[in-house]
């Protein structure tokens, strides 16, 4: 928090933002479009397009920006995080993955209580990653790490949820980008009392507020009950956030810009904050939404309010990454569970045998109506043109992970960089958007040579920022999250159209591979031969970069142009990767790391491990996919994470004494 009072030109400068938000609503108000029929009814239809319209949505965006708010200021507070707010910390994602569930599963429940069904998914999300940080005493970086984490499953859990109902749970998803449309005032009229009791509850809790700026220790000595205080403040902050997720949909990091502007005007004590938040938070939800009205063709708007306030997200974090103090930064070294490798090319066929045994379990072993069932001789041929392709793109798409994963580690000398942790996965799916903004319904060709080019500038400004940082892991991962929500929100924005455009880049979140044919086998076997049987070439770039910039100079290397070409390899096997698989898997992270952890030490060998384990670890997450819950299919790429996720929090959450 910064060290000063209120500054003399904070009330200046609110008077400018409330003129700024009374003229946007003005230009909104005196713009609208007009309907085309006689006087008479243009007047009464004007009159309803004004007042259960217009107005309930400048009421609703001021309800729920002052919520989210107040949301994130008690959020921070409670945890002593300037970066917690119901996105970084998974509450909107998990209150979405309720309220999916519900809608698509059990309508009635929704009918009995929607505020309800979110906040106990908020609750449980919050929970987890709470859980999950608590080893590391709610750092501030794991608890940001282990909120992705959350973020990431609840998220791929909504996708797959959708997916599997069809156009019928299509709307879920739009609703569930946030859209502050309002066709009555029954929204304004539910959704104000509860900021109301959540105002008057945050007044009662001042003094322990207050109180909880202190460590621990001063607080207890204060006679604060430290459990039960943080429980009611952490209950009333995911149940705010969680009332305007049911209310109108996810509403991205408003509750992580509000606190900030209030500390950046000056606020210091905690009834500062409290008071300044909301009103932050009101104004700015308000300014955004009538200027995403205003920049819309008639009555359809830019995008929708939570995409656009998403937007703010990544800069923002990238804003404050210099007030987040690790008190545990994860560290960057990585030991062996087994010791030194002896003899690894033995180690290395015995990889390679071990992807052959999953290969044809893939190809041949699978359940029926009949139950399980070898497919031999003619059932084999019958089966082999749907399973093979699909197999091939998923083998070849891990091997393609697993060493940009690998590339990625060695450039940032990080061992916990990967496609999908620094945020290039979703950099490619930005790329995707933007392919499918500008010519529609694109070819597959196009579609990757967009996706390479968005991972390539996501990466570059990954190596720039970690550069500036002296590639401290903490900043890193950050940095990684704060890209990946900037780019995640531009996906969003085309999500919310509903169209087939939506449908791709749901099915490409999703991670399917069940669609995959000829194209997607061979562009996943091709480039997973030439572009990882280039990199022993680049052996000696590898191994040097790690030691870090000034000893890759002396030692004659040209650190910038081996850091570009390598970034462009990486880049362009993210893209063909996530292409195929989508953004999910984290494969990219854990198959480097497992390759260490089994012992092999030489950057060669450590490469061609990792692309042994990648394949094998997506061709068997394929595999059972398929068979787990048959007749239903998980798709790989979600299949994958939620193998994947709890290695990553395991990794992030283990004690340095066992690095």
């Amino acid at each position: 928090m910064l060290n000063r009072t209120i500054s003399p030109l904070a009330p200046a400068n609110g008077v400018v933002f409330a003129v700024l938000c009374v003229i946007a609503f003005a230009l909104l108000v005196l713009l609208r479009p007009q309907v085309p029929v006689d006087a008479a009814d243009a007047a009464m239809l004007d009159s309803i397009l004004l007042w259960d319209s217009m107005l309930p949505r400048a009421a609703m965006a001021l309800i729920a920006g002052a919520a989210l708010g107040l949301s994130g200021a008690l959020l921070q507070r409670v945890l002593r995080n300037p970066i917690a707010d119901a996105s970084t910390l998974g509450i909107a994602s998990g209150a979405e993955l309720a309220l999916t569930i519900a809608m698509s599963f059990s309508p009635l429940l929704l009918g009995l209580s929607r505020e309800l069904v979110a906040f106990g998914g908020g609750l449980v999300a919050v929970a987890i990653v709470l859980a999950l940080s608590w080893r590391r005493s709610l750092d501030p970086v794991t608890v940001a790490l282990s909120g992705m984490i959350v973020t990431l499953i609840a998220s791929a859990l909504s996708v797959t949820v959708v997916l599997a109902r069809g156009e019928y749970a299509m709307s879920i998803y739009i609703w569930g980008a946030g859209s502050l449309s309002q066709q009555d005032w029954s929204g304004v009229l539910s959704l104000g009392p509860r900021l109301l009791i959540g105002a008057l509850a945050t007044t009662l809790l001042m003094r322990p507020l207050t109180v909880l700026s202190l460590d621990d220790g001063a607080a207890r000595s204060l006679g604060v009950a430290l459990h039960s205080t943080r429980f009611l403040v952490l209950a009333l902050g995911v149940w705010l956030s969680a009332s305007v997720t049911a209310q109108v949909g996810i509403i991205g990091f408003l509750g992580l810009a509000a606190p900030a502007i209030a500390r950046f005007v000056g606020a210091r004590t905690t009834r500062q904050v409290m008071i300044v938040a909301p009103l932050a938070g009101a104004g700015l939800l308000f300014l955004t939404d009538c200027v995403t009205q205003l920049l819309g063709p008639g009555f359809s708007d830019l995008a929708p309010a939570g995409a656009a306030t998403a937007l703010l997200g990544g800069p923002l974090l990238l804003f404050l990454l210099p007030r987040v103090h690790s008190v545990a930064a994860v560290t960057a070294r990585s030991s062996s569970a087994f010791g030194r490798m002896e003899r690894p090319f033995v180690a290395l066929l015995g990889l390679g045998a071990l992807i052959l045994l999953f290969l044809a379990a893939a190809l041949t072993i699978g359940q029926g109506e009949d139950g399980w069932h070898v497919a031999v001789g003619s059932l084999f041929s019958d089966l082999l043109p749907f399973r093979l392709p699909r197999t091939a793109a998923a083998g070849g798409a891990g091997a393609l992970l697993a060493a940009a994963g690998f590339i990625m580690q060695r450039v940032t000398g990080n061992p916990i960089a990967s496609p999908e942790v620094l945020g290039v996965s979703a950099g490619g799916g930005a790329g995707l958007t933007v392919a499918l903004f500008l010519f529609g319904f694109p070819s597959p060709t196009i579609m990757l040579t967009a996706m390479a080019l968005g991972a390539l500038v996501t990466f570059m400004v990954m190596v720039a920022i970690a550069g500036r940082t002296q590639f401290a892991p903490e900043r890193l991962l950050l940095a990684g999250i704060a890209i990946g929500a900037f780019a995640m929100a531009i996906v969003t924005m085309v999500l919310a159209q509903g169209d087939m455009r939506a449908y791709i880049l749901l099915t490409w979140l999703s991670g399917s591979t069940s669609r995959a044919g000829a194209f997607e086998a061979w562009t996943a076997v091709i480039s997973a031969v030439g572009l990882a049987g280039a990199l022993p070439l680049l052996g000696r770039w590898l191994t040097i970069l790690p030691l870090g910039g000034s000893a890759s100079r002396g030692l004659g290397l040209s650190v910038g142009l081996s850091r570009l070409i390598l970034a462009v390899i990486a880049a362009v096997m993210t893209a063909i990767a996530s292409f195929l698989v989508g953004p999910l898997s984290l494969t990219g992270l854990i198959a480097p790391h497992l390759a260490r952890l089994i012992g092999f030490q030489k950057p060669g060998h450590q490469l061609l491990a990792s692309i042994l384990i990648g394949a094998g670890v997506l061709i068997a997450a394929d595999w059972l996919s398929r068979i787990i819950i048959y007749p239903y299919q998980v798709p790989v790429g979600l299949f994958a994470a939620l193998i994947s996720g709890p290695y990553l929090v395991w990794l992030l959450t283990r004690r340095q004494g066992r690095q």
